[in-house]
């Protein structure tokens, strides 16, 4: 099955509509979170998410989100083959929120 991508905006509004049930898993490595981060967002580089599987719910729904929307949608298209049941990628990343969403937010 395919990966849903939901651009910065429709992201926004579940966000609003489900505040509780929606988690930002942020992939980007260290050093980009450091410069810029979403509030409220998990951080786990792509590289350690393997070793994390366990502590994330199957069962929640994950919005996942790096820099362009490149590594997202692989770490998205994982976890989905893992039987995580509603993953989301953020297309165009946190550089299309910033851009669309939040023109003040620090880019990279």
């Amino acid at each position: 099955m395919p990966v849903r991508s939901l651009t910065p905006r429709e992201v926004a509004e579940l966000q609003t509509r489900s505040p509780q049930s929606v988690t930002i898993l942020d992939v980007r490595e260290p050093w980009e979170v450091e410069r810029v981060r979403l509030p409220d967002s998990l951080h786990i580089p792509m590289d350690e998410l393997r070793e994390h599987l366990g502590e994330l719910n199957p069962e929640q729904t994950y919005v996942v989100l790096c820099h362009h929307g490149n590594r997202s949608q692989q770490v998205a298209a994982f976890m989905q083959a893992q039987g995580f049941r509603d993953v989301i990628n953020l297309a165009g990343g946190i550089e299309d929120w910033a851009a669309s969403l939040d023109p003040g937010m620090a880019r990279y």
